[in-house]
């Protein structure tokens, strides 16, 4: 983890994003929980909390960003500007996990509305442990991003899009350079 927090003050903020949209998913009208399964809806899966998946990543910041058509679920496609690249390093204790550099593309709608970085990804857990269409991440810097800024990019939070739960919604795929070599065990799981 690249910046100091207190890491039990961190863990129950995390506990209870995860209990709030456990109670979304359970009751709201526009759950992405069929309605005649919602009754039997427990909870989403999530990997353990792990403090070594939210890192700080440097931006690269487009300042003309190019546009990216993006595959939909539906077979549709979807047009993103790639607005800033994110690197970051990943250092676990284990050996058998894959140290190293990476980086993802973070992308907003072509639209004038301030928006979240959107932030679709794939890693080695793609299919196995989580949705097969890979998972997704928002980022909301607090200033506008300028280049060299630093972001935290907390996999904690990752979350698997609706279509993950019913095939009436169309969601974005993650592009071939958010593409991950390496495994996350972190955010949301499949069960």
């Amino acid at each position: 983890m690249s910046d100091s927090i207190d890491v039990d003050r961190w863990r129950d903020e995390l506990e209870s994003k995860r209990a709030e949209k456990d109670e979304f998913f359970a009751d709201h009208p526009q759950s992405p929980i069929p309605p005649e399964e919602r009754a039997d809806f427990e909870g989403l899966d999530y990997f353990e909390p792990d403090p070594t998946y939210r890192v700080t990543a440097t931006a690269r910041v487009h300042e003309e960003p190019e546009v990216v058509p993006i595959d939909t679920t539906a077979g549709r496609e979807m047009r993103y500007l790639r607005v800033a690249t994110l690197e970051f390093d990943l250092e676990r204790e284990s050996e058998d996990l894959e140290d190293g550099t990476f980086e993802l593309a973070a992308y907003q709608q072509e639209s004038p509305n301030e928006q979240p970085l959107f932030v679709p990804f794939r890693d080695k857990t793609t299919g196995q442990q989580t949705y097969q269409g890979g998972r997704y991440m928002e980022l909301e810097p607090t200033d506008d991003l300028a280049d060299g800024d630093e972001i935290v990019v907390d996999f904690n939070l990752a979350y698997s899009p609706f279509c993950a739960y019913s095939e009436t919604f169309d969601c974005p795929l993650p592009p071939e350079e958010n593409w991950l070599e390496v495994t996350i065990p972190a955010g949301e799981r499949d069960d």
